[in-house]
C-alpha cells in the first residue's frame, strides 16, 4: 500500500505536465497569432492568420481547465496555497483570454465599422496579457511563495519581481515564435515571407530569454543549484542545454531553406525542454521550496478513483483534438473563410 501511495502523486504530476506541455502547444501559437497582429497590419493577411486558428482555437483551453482539475482534485494542498498567492495574474490571465475571444468573434462583426480596429486591437492586447500572466505565474511558482504551517502567508503582489517578469516576456517572446513558425507552416506568398522574418528575429530573441532565465534560476534557491551542478546529476542535466543549442540551429536552417513545418517542430522542441528543466529543477516540490507532492496531495483513494474517470476522458479529449485539427489540415490563404 505505501508503493501504492507514494508514485500515484508521481503518477499524476506527470498528468499534470502533459496537460500543461499540451495547453501551451495548442494555445501558444493561437495566442502567439494574436500578438503577430501588431506587426502585421494588411486586413487581408490578418483575416488569413486568423483562419488558421478559427475552427480549433476554442478547444484548446480545455487542456488548462484539466490541468486545473488535476490541481483542485489531486493537489488541494498546493491548490489552496497557489491560489491566493496568484489571484492577480490569474484573474488577469482569465480576464483577458475572455475579451480576447470575445474580440476574435467580433472583429469579423463589426467590418467595416470604426468597432473593427477596437476588437482588433481588443484580439492582440488579450493575448499579449494573458501570455505574460501565464509567464508570470510561472516565474511566481519557481521562485517560491512565502508559507506558514502549510498556508500562503505572503503579499499581494509577491508574485510581481523582476524574474517573473522576465518569465513573462519570455513566454511571450516564445508563444509569438510559435505563432510565426505556425503561420510559416500553414500561410504562402507574402505572408508567409514575412513570418519567416519575424520568426528569425523571435527565435533569438527567445534564445536569449532561455539563457537568461536559465542562470538566473539556479541562483534562487540552493537546492536549484545542486540539482544542476552536483555529480552525478550533472551528467542527466548537460542535455537539455546541449540540445537547445543544436534545434536553435535547425530552427534557423529550417528557416533559411524555406522549410515549412521543421521550424516549428523546432520550436516546440524548445519548449519541451524548457519545460523538462524546469522540471528537473524544481522536482519533487508541489510548492517551492518547501511543499512536495506528498506534502501537498488527496488521499490515495481519491486519486485512484479520479485516475479511472481521466483514464476514461483522455483520450476522448486526445481523440477529438487530433480529429479536428487533422480535418482543417493544409495551407490557408485569401481565397478561404471560416465565418
Amino acid at each position: 500500500m505505501m508503493d501504492f501511495a507514494h508514485w500515484l502523486p508521481i503518477v499524476w504530476a506527470v498528468i499534470l505536465v502533459a496537460a500543461i506541455s499540451i495547453y501551451v502547444i495548442l494555445d501558444g501559437f493561437d495566442l502567439g497569432i494574436g500578438m503577430l497582429f501588431a506587426l502585421e497590419r494588411d486586413r487581408g493577411r490578418r483575416d488569413v492568420m486568423v483562419n488558421t486558428i478559427a475552427p480549433v482555437w476554442d478547444g484548446n483551453e480545455t487542456w488548462m481547465v484539466l490541468g486545473g482539475a488535476v490541481m483542485y482534485g489531486v493537489f488541494p494542498g498546493a491548490y489552496a496555497t497557489l491560489l491566493p498567492a496568484f489571484y492577480l495574474p490569474i484573474v488577469l490571465m482569465l480576464l483577458a483570454l475572455i475579451f480576447r475571444g470575445v474580440s476574435f468573434e467580433f472583429r469579423v462583426m463589426t467590418r467595416e465599422t470604426a468597432r473593427e480596429g477596437l476588437w482588433e486591437m481588443g484580439f492582440l492586447a488579450g493575448s499579449a496579457i494573458a501570455a505574460f500572466s501565464q509567464g508570470a505565474i510561472l516565474g511566481g511558482v519557481i521562485q517560491g511563495v512565502a508559507i506558514t504551517d502549510g498556508a500562503f502567508s505572503g503579499g499581494a503582489l509577491d508574485w510581481l519581481t523582476p524574474f517573473s517578469a522576465l518569465c513573462g516576456v519570455a513566454v511571450m517572446c516564445g508563444y509569438a515564435l510559435l505563432g510565426a513558425t505556425w503561420l510559416v507552416w500553414r500561410t504562402t506568398g507574402v505572408l508567409e515571407a514575412s513570418c519567416r522574418r519575424w520568426a528569425g528575429r523571435l527565435a533569438i530573441a527567445l534564445f536569449l530569454a532561455i539563457v537568461a532565465v536559465s542562470l538566473w534560476t539556479p541562483l534562487l534557491h540552493a537546492p536549484y543549484l545542486r540539482r544542476w551542478t552536483d555529480w552525478p546529476n550533472i551528467l542527466f542535466v548537460a542535455p537539455v542545454p546541449v540540445l537547445v543549442v543544436v534545434l536553435g540551429g535547425l530552427l534557423a536552417a529550417g528557416l533559411r531553406r524555406g522549410h515549412s513545418r521543421v521550424p516549428f517542430l523546432c520550436a516546440l522542441g524548445w519548449f519541451f525542454l524548457c519545460l523538462s528543466g524546469l522540471g528537473i529543477t524544481v522536482w519533487p516540490y508541489a510548492v517551492p521550496p518547501s511543499l512536495t507532492l506528498w506534502d501537498v496531495s488527496s488521499p490515495p483513494s481519491s486519486q485512484f478513483f479520479q485516475l479511472v474517470g481521466t483514464a476514461i476522458l483522455l483520450p476522448i479529449i486526445l481523440t477529438y483534438t487530433i480529429y479536428s485539427y487533422r480535418v482543417f489540415r493544409g495551407k490557408v490563404t485569401e481565397a478561404d473563410g471560416y465565418h
